[in-house]
């Protein structure tokens, strides 16, 4: 498992059992405390057999401090396997929310800073989509995309929708 302490409460929570003996799965999230025996461990895991399993695609955050996916990068490379997102854009995940919400699609909005993943998601399950760009994506990016946001604010602060 790499990940802060929240990742490591809720798996445990879910009842796994973290160890580095024969691990069942290894499962990536956000920490800035990864290093050389994580990568080589994890990729260990992964080409003996265990599933890989991320939080998220992100490759860095604001500042290109690197996310998920970056971690996941060496990994991958080194086990020549790739890492199966569980969060977004995942469709399982949107689900998964939409149903703890009781919320429908119709009557749903996501707001986030990143094309590739918080948009992409909301596009693919269907919800309006606001894209803040106080974060990872700017206005420029989004000529690259196949999609569009349906609402675009400099920050969270700034959406008005009532």
């Amino acid at each position: 498992m790499i990940g802060e302490g929240a990742l490591i409460h809720e798996l445990y929570k879910a009842g796994f059992t973290i160890t580095d003996v024969n691990p069942d799965f290894v499962i990536v999230g956000e920490t800035r405390s990864f290093n050389w025996e994580m990568m080589h461990k994890a990729a260990f895991f992964v080409a003996s057999g265990a599933r890989f399993i991320a939080t998220n695609p992100d490759t860095h955050a604001r500042g290109y401090v690197p996310a998920c996916g970056a971690l996941c990068a060496g990994i991958e490379t080194i086990s020549g396997r790739k890492p199966f997102y569980v969060g977004k854009p995942s469709p399982y995940i949107m689900r998964a929310a939409l149903n703890k919400m009781h919320a429908h699609s119709e009557e749903t909005v996501i707001v986030g800073d990143n094309l590739r993943t918080d948009i992409l998601a909301g596009f693919q399950a269907g919800l309006e989509t606001i894209l803040v760009l106080s974060g990872v994506s700017t206005l420029s990016d989004i000529d690259a995309m196949p999609f569009r946001p349906d609402w675009i604010y400099p920050s969270v602060a700034d959406i008005d929708l009532f």
